[in-house]
């Protein structure tokens, strides 16, 4: 009997070594992941995991309101519905189904939703703005087959005044990528901001603060309600309302005198450089760029030979004419170059090398009042010889010329004022002569001002000798604070003497009041007041005419600037509109005094101001 006895046969070392290392690495590898997710990655996962269950919607605030100095609303804020998706809950099957219920082709669809979600999946993408109330009826009918579809209430701007003031209070569009990547995080696309005028220049003041709405959503994306009862949403916070120096009236009126020309005018408060009127012909009509803009509104804007986008107020430069006397005739005074007694004698013209500089008339003998009540081009032809390049360009510059004025809406040239340096670059140095400071003397030649730097100078005139600086916005009500904030503004004196001025000034009164004068076009029954004509010259067509002035004499309340182009004289075509713009507003005068800013701005129960902010 055999007897089979059985031994275990011990396993391979090195194979029981690898077969624990491996357990080990996996062991600690899943414990090390756990480890992240638990305690490093904790705070991330979690706030991804609650966007998952928590979506938050943009509310857009209401943009404030602008009001002129009389607190007419001149632009409010009115609803429409814009067409929303979410890119995370829309089928992109549905595109054909909604391009044909918004109009829109589907690729512009695609394209929208696209740039939608490259800014976020869960945000509700603005695909058309401005759609009418049958679209959003249709929509909602067949929102239940349109998942991540969906409209809202927005904003846009209504215009109350029958002043236009295109130019001056601009206009929103949808914000660009290019101003998307510039601006920062506040705006989304398709966001409205100010692309001109007072709602770019003000843009941060007008668009108030966007509030946040929070949605519980359930895992397919469904919105269940509010997240916890609303207790975290935010609430938007209104614009800032601007009230302006503008007066309504006087601007509608303004317009219909300038309707037809191409041109502008500007009348400022000549005591603090509020604006009164600004007027720019042709214009547009702001409202095109309420909601959406069709683009054969744009072509056609953009297309139109007459640029009615272009502010002729305050980007152009024109050779201002014999309005610009007025400069060479301080800087002789003030410089002891001449007196009041000094006389010339003009037979018509003026010899200068192998040129002779024409006069429109034979003045005899004339001193620098008759030059200026006559326009006298002999009597300026030798003045600027007398008084030199250096002193001419240094009281230009006293007058704001060459340099822009500060205006709060930013759209401005600094115009062109000539220097030695100028005619070296362009001409060559030593290619010059003396004979471009004779037709400088005029106002011709490469001198080059905007309307609005001419109301300014005109006003400093009138007021006594203070630059100040023009500007359309005089109060901002702070709706944070429920305060009328006053627009700090800047002036500075130009540092010409009374007795210069009032020797300037005389002979600005004798060009209106008096025979010989060549701007009797510009006169107010009852009001006496002073200006200055201009026809200048046009290399390019037929001159233009110019009328700077001011109303009344004494106690100026109103300076104004007139350009008519290629209309010809300035005493038959711009001084009568400037004479009867400047007696509309002397015949209806309110001056802007509110009240103390605590009484001021005690808001109604529609949070509008109670104090003459009326609609």
């Amino acid at each position: 009997m055999s007897t089979f006895v059985f031994h275990e046969q011990p396993g391979d070392p090195r194979r029981r070594f690898v077969l624990t290392t491996l357990l080990v690495i996996i062991f600690g590898v899943l414990f090390g992941r756990l480890y992240q997710l638990q305690l490093l990655y904790h705070s991330e996962f979690g706030r991804q995991s609650e966007e998952n269950s928590v979506r938050s919607i943009v509310r857009d605030p209401l943009r404030g309101y602008v009001f002129d100095r009389n607190g007419r609303l001149l632009v409010d804020d009115g609803p429409f519905y814009t067409v929303t998706v979410t890119p995370a809950e829309f089928v992109r099957s549905d595109v054909p189904v909604l391009s044909e219920l918004l109009g829109l082709d589907p690729a512009t669809v695609e394209e929208r939703i696209d740039k939608g979600e490259s800014f976020s999946r869960f945000a509700p993408a603005r695909i058309k703005r401005d759609v009418d109330f049958e679209t959003v009826s249709s929509i909602e009918e067949k929102m239940y087959l349109l998942p991540g579809v969906r409209f809202q209430i927005e904003t846009k701007r209504v215009y109350r005044s029958p002043a236009r003031a295109a130019h001056l209070l601009g206009y929103c569009r949808e914000i660009t990528d290019a101003q998307l990547a510039r601006v920062g995080s506040y705006y989304q696309l398709g966001d409205l901001v100010g692309s001109s005028g007072l709602e770019a220049g003000y843009e941060t003041l007008l668009r108030g603060q966007k509030g946040y709405q929070f949605l519980a959503v359930n895992a397919r994306g469904q919105i269940l309600g509010s997240f916890e009862n609303g207790k975290n949403d935010v609430e938007p916070k209104e614009g800032f309302d601007l009230i302006l120096s503008l007066d309504a009236d006087l601007q509608a009126y303004a317009e219909s005198l300038m309707t037809g020309c191409r041109g502008a005018l500007v009348a400022l408060d000549p005591n603090d450089g509020g604006i009164l009127a600004m007027v720019s012909m042709p214009d547009f009509d702001p409202s095109v760029f309420s909601g959406v803009t069709p683009p054969e509104v744009w072509n056609n804007l953009f297309a139109d030979t007459t640029k009615p986008l272009f502010n002729r107020a305050t980007m152009t430069r024109y050779p201002p004419g014999s309005t610009y006397k007025m400069v060479l005739a301080a800087a002789a005074l003030e410089n002891n170059v001449i007196d009041r007694s000094y006389r010339i004698t003009c037979y018509g013209g003026f010899r200068f090398g192998n040129r002779i500089y024409k006069d429109l008339h034979v003045h005899g003998s004339t001193n620098v009042v008759d030059a200026i009540q006559k326009s006298c081009n002999v009597f300026f032809y030798q003045l600027m010889l007398k008084v030199g390049f250096d002193d001419w360009i240094d009281f230009s510059r006293r007058f704001g010329f060459g340099q822009p004025t500060g205006l709060d809406i930013g759209e401005e040239t600094s115009g062109l004022l000539p220097t030695p340096a100028y005619f070296d670059r362009v001409y060559g140095k030593g290619k010059w002569t003396q004979g471009y400071l004779v037709s400088l003397s005029i106002g011709q030649g490469e001198l080059g001002v905007s309307p609005l730097q001419m109301a300014r100078y005109v006003s400093a005139l009138a007021n006594g000798g203070r630059l100040v600086q023009p500007h359309a916005v005089a109060y901002v009500h702070n709706k944070r604070t429920d305060r009328l904030d006053e627009v700090e503004q800047q002036s500075q004196p130009l540092d010409i003497s009374e007795n210069t001025l009032s020797i300037i000034r005389e002979g600005m009164r004798r060009v209106v009041q008096e025979q010989g004068g060549t701007g009797g076009g510009a006169r107010i029954a009852g009001v006496v007041s002073g200006g200055k004509t201009g026809t200048a010259e046009n290399p390019h067509g037929a001159d233009h005419a110019w009328y700077v002035g001011f109303a009344p004499f004494d106690d100026p309340k109103i300076a104004i600037a007139v350009l008519i182009e290629n209309a010809g004289y300035g005493g038959t075509k711009a001084a009568p509109i400037a004479g009867r713009v400047m007696e509309h507003y002397l015949r209806a005068l309110t001056p802007l005094a509110p009240a103390p800013a605590a009484q001021a701005a005690a808001a109604d129960s529609t949070g509008k101001l109670a104090y003459r902010m009326t609609r």
